[in-house]
């Protein structure tokens, strides 16, 4: 352990841009998690699988794969402020077409209105992460980025709060109060458009390229040849695996195991959500003292630990421990995509896209555990499992970037 230089987390005259860009991590996280409130809630009224139902994730976050490419270039181009108008522009739009899909009651509208609200968030989540990173030093980009997603957190809490209110407290076989729901959010979402067109951004550079300078030649080598940043993508799939399983069978859990309602379940959810948001601003200060790739293995380790209890279905025992999941996850996300980034000069924007585009493996997981849950909902956790020795293997050895 080594205690790190002070040195302050952003610049005064980036404070209110600061804390407007960590705003936008609340605003995808709400559209995020509501979504596994969704998963349930398509179980009980459009008549569908638990396997099926992990097609909510799958277009979720497969639109992060199609569109993170689209999205660097966009920001490359275009710079922060555009990248972020497009970003909101995309996600009032996908949340719009919810009207219709409530009305005909289709499920395969649903899906290609999801699709395209994450499509919205996959381009801020792009921009958003190198844009923190430039408001302030190399040496605090870490902490700046584990703060931000904190905001992330607050957001996660509110969507399951907001989902357990409105949809599963509706009366009927209807889906009204999605329809409402989402058009109230477009409504804020395009507002939000308005206020942002109205600041002004001045240029930046992200911390990470100015390494471009001096004796550091990495930034000439390609991507593909970082081992670290490759290693970093990889283990970026596996760890979205992971949560976006461990989130889209909660509320079955709760419902199957322990006999809760499900708005009580969705409540819950939100609680193990908020222990994320503890658990970032944690993972932020506990880093001035603790690296963090040795931080992200301790975590890591936990939830392996963890999910072992979990699907043992111990009653409350297990339970807490599904709970305490998302503490754990918490410094994954930003951590790993800080981990990724560094020493790749120039090629700050392209990495960051690729490492948004692993956020498809939220697609993938969700699925199988799906079908292992259809027969017993506690033993697929056990298949997260995987993704954390993945996740592990790389914050103790291929974390390294290439030494000059």
């Amino acid at each position: 352990m080594s205690t790190q230089n002070k040195v302050s987390l952003t610049e005064k005259k980036y404070t209110i841009l600061f804390f407007l860009v960590c705003s936008l991590f609340l605003l995808w996280a709400v559209a995020l998690t509501m979504g596994d409130v969704l998963n349930k809630h398509f179980q009980d009224v459009l008549n569908i699988s638990k396997a099926e139902s992990g097609l909510v994730q799958f277009s979720m976050f497969g639109a992060y794969a199609v569109m993170g490419i689209p999205a660097g270039l966009f920001l490359k181009k275009y710079g922060y402020k555009k990248g972020v108008q497009l970003g909101l522009a995309l996600y009032a739009i996908g949340a719009i077409m919810f009207v219709p899909a409530s009305n005909y009651l289709s499920f395969n509208l649903f899906r290609i209105a999801l699709f395209v609200l994450a499509a919205g968030l996959a381009t801020l989540e792009t921009v958003a992460h190198p844009f923190v990173a430039a408001l302030g030093n190399e040496k605090t980009s870490d902490q700046r980025v584990n703060f931000a997603q904190g905001f992330n957190g607050l957001g996660a809490i509110l969507g399951p709060l907001l989902g357990g209110f409105f949809i599963f407290n509706e009366t009927g076989d209807g889906l009204e109060s999605v329809k409402v729901l989402y058009t109230c959010i477009a409504v804020f979402i395009l507002f939000y458009f308005i206020v942002f067109s109205l600041i002004k951004v001045p240029n930046l550079n992200d911390p990470h390229a100015e390494e471009e300078n001096s004796k550091d030649k990495n930034h000439n080598i390609p991507l593909y040849k970082q081992k670290h940043f490759v290693y970093a993508v990889i283990a970026q799939f596996f760890n979205i695996g992971a949560q976006a399983g461990t989130w889209a069978y909660f509320i079955n859990y709760a419902v199957e195991r322990m006999h809760y309602t499900e708005t009580t379940a969705s409540y819950y959810f939100s609680l193990s959500l908020g222990l994320m948001m503890i658990g970032r601003f944690v993972g932020t200060y506990l880093m001035k003292f603790i690296k963090p790739n040795i931080l992200l293995a301790i975590f890591t380790l936990c939830n392996v630990i963890l999910c072992l209890v979990v699907a043992q279905d111990l009653g409350m025992i297990s339970f807490i421990s599904l709970i305490s999941l998302n503490f754990f996850l918490s410094v994954m996300y930003p951590t790993i995509f800080s981990l990724g980034l560094k020493n790749l000069g120039n090629k700050v924007h392209q990495a960051s896209s690729f490492l948004v585009m692993a956020l498809f493996g939220g697609a993938i997981f969700p699925q199988f555990m799906g079908k292992i849950a259809e027969t017993n909902v506690a033993h697929s956790y056990y298949l997260p499992i995987i993704c954390y020795i993945v996740i592990l293997l790389f914050a103790l050895k291929l974390y390294k970037p290439k030494s000059n």
